[in-house]
């Protein structure tokens, strides 16, 4: 019988692989959106969409496994922290820059 951590822990990637899919799926979305329009203000979105979920979840996920596997050190959880962060900032900064763009 699985412990009830080792189902947290399976249930925890699951849902962080599930995210990075989604947000590719989002991602792709919003980049078939700029090439349709043409917009400046689309190709934000869809950048900014791209580096809110799909970047971001993917480096976090990507960083996880890594660590829980013990094939990087725990010296690495905070800069793999500071770069999930970077992405999610960057992302929400190409999303406001979306919403005030005119083109």
């Amino acid at each position: 019988m699985a412990t009830l951590s080792a189902v947290l822990d399976w249930l925890i990637v699951a849902l962080a692989f599930g995210s990075t899919l989604v947000g590719s799926y989002v991602g792709y979305q919003a980049y078939r959106g700029y090439r349709r329009h043409d917009s400046r203000a689309m190709r934000a979105l869809s950048a900014g969409l791209f580096f809110l979920t799909a970047v971001a979840f993917g480096v976090a996920f990507v960083g996880s496994v890594l660590l829980r596997q013990g094939y990087i050190g725990l010296q690495y959880q905070q800069p793999l922290t500071l770069v999930t962060r970077l992405f999610q900032f960057c992302g929400v900064v190409l999303i406001a820059y979306s919403l005030h763009s005119r083109g």
